[in-house]
């Protein structure tokens, strides 16, 4: 952390800079005091110059003190991932392809999932690697080649994911992390523990505590209907399970000894108006990274390893996590992150439960779905049908085409749409017709198993009990 910088190493330094700078913007985005402002600033100041002492150089945003990048490689657009803005609540970008995720690598210093990991991951599981790892939809890892060393020496690991309730129905995006939570269930037949985090929702929104619980359980049912293992799987709500479960209370005070509030305002940007349950909330959502969280699942064992599939807007809780996790005593959880799913109107809007034509809800009919792509979908088409036939459209920028990147599973014909609709054979019309015709069956299905979760399956599943895994 910042506090220790004497001792901190060039990169560690750099991530330091990195998270501090988007602590300033936040600050003069919130129109922060004055004095809150100019103390952020100073200590920005202060990183830089002992950034500068180290290596010689003063810091650039982009160039790593590993892999430095000559000024003249950095491109004309150096400076637009500099307004990407990215935190566990906000995610600001001011271009229309998204967020620079190469960049954001950098930034948060975590690593990018190259072939041969997924490579290594097709190797150890003998299943194809899922379409979200070949298209980079999870782009970035921290200790994945831990969890494979002991994956493939037999010893054990457990998987944790979460979702935070703030309303009753979910989009397609909400499904990207338990789509592919489910496949790694699957293909590595482990245990898996799913956070709901309606102590954060309450404390963040406008709900009662019964509204945010009941949002935990209405959103667990869209999340069973995903189709996961109920002998491996544990969803718990925090309103109910830290009341039940002294070890993962003992887990989260310990955690919270450890954490400065200095830190938690440097990681998250809490200012001193902040009530201690923001403050105090990181701790709850690190604690299920550490096994004997779970006793009911996992006895006394402190080491088994966590995994965590999540949106890389959750990284700052992990870094956290994996910061206290040796002063504790525990392995440091292993992360793999996803992008993030743009909203209808572009990948630089942003998605809300309150604007119903912000994205595709798992409450749509096919009619809705028909419609909302049609009329709102953002197109990377040309003005004209003359000027699209003759110039082609914009891929990267559409979001009909984004869609089909996380939904459309042949590899193949993705490929074919990509090449027709970027030489111009293929319209926007025809592009969006695609997209409906794969979404409205796989919202259709997810509705038909939702209908079969009852209450008392959700409370199956959400019951502390032993879960069946084969490694000992």
């Amino acid at each position: 952390m910042a506090d220790e910088q004497g001792g901190a190493s060039p990169l560690e330094l750099f991530n330091s800079i990195a998270a501090q700078g988007e602590r300033v913007r936040a600050l003069k985005a919130g129109q922060a005091a004055k004095d809150e402002l100019d103390s952020a600033v100073k200590k920005l100041l202060s990183l830089k110059m002992s950034y500068k002492a180290a290596m010689g150089e003063d810091y650039k945003p982009d160039c790593p003190p590993n892999n430095p990048a000559p000024a003249g490689e950095r491109g004309p657009d150096a400076t637009e991932a500099e307004e990407d803005f990215v935190d566990p609540w906000t995610v600001q970008t001011s271009s229309a392809k998204g967020v620079d995720y190469d960049k954001l690598i950098v930034r948060f210093g975590s690593s990018k999932i190259d072939k041969e990991l997924i490579n290594r991951i097709e190797r150890a599981t003998g299943q194809r690697p899922h379409r979200f790892l070949r298209r980079g939809i999870f782009f970035s890892h921290r200790d994945m080649n831990q969890v494979l060393d002991a994956y493939e020496n037999k010893k054990p690991f457990y998987l944790y994911t979460g979702r935070g309730p703030s309303s009753e129905a979910m989009h397609v995006g909400h499904l990207i992390p338990f789509i592919f939570t489910k496949w790694l269930q699957d293909v590595f037949n482990v245990p898996l523990v799913i956070q709901m985090t309606d102590d954060e929702k309450y404390l963040w929104k406008d709900l009662t505590l019964d509204q945010a619980h009941g949002y935990a359980v209405e959103n667990a049912k869209d999340i069973i209907a995903c189709g996961f293992d109920i002998n491996k799987t544990f969803i718990f709500s925090d309103l109910d399970y830290m009341g039940m479960s002294p070890g993962f209370y003992r887990n989260v005070v310990k955690i919270q000894k450890h954490v400065t509030f200095n830190q938690v305002k440097g990681i998250f940007g809490f200012t001193d108006s902040d009530s201690i349950g923001k403050i105090s909330f990181p701790a709850i959502q690190a604690a299920p990274s550490f096994s004997n969280s779970f006793p009911q699942i996992f006895g006394d064992k402190t080491d088994v390893q966590c995994l965590i599939p999540c949106a890389i807007d959750q990284d700052p809780y992990f870094r956290m996590t994996r910061d206290v996790a040796p002063r504790i005593g525990y392995p440091k959880p292993a992360l793999l992150h996803s992008t993030f799913f743009p909203a209808l109107q572009g990948a630089q809007t942003k998605m809300s439960a309150s604007d119903p034509n912000s994205s595709i809800f798992l409450i749509d009919t096919a009619k809705q779905i028909k419609n909302k792509v049609n009329k709102h979908a953002f197109s990377g088409g040309r003005d004209t049908i003359e000027e699209h036939r003759q110039f082609g459209g914009n891929c990267d920028v559409d979001v009909s085409f984004m869609y089909l990147t996380f939904f459309l599973e042949d590899d193949d014909k993705l490929e074919q749409i990509r090449k027709d609709y970027t030489s111009g054979a293929m319209l926007t019309g025809e592009l969006k017709k695609e997209l409906v015709d794969v979404l409205q069956p796989l919202i259709a299905e997810h509705q038909a198993r939702r209908k079969e979760v009852t209450d008392e399956i959700v409370r199956e599943f959400m019951t502390p009990r032993k879960l069946f895994y084969d490694f000992q």
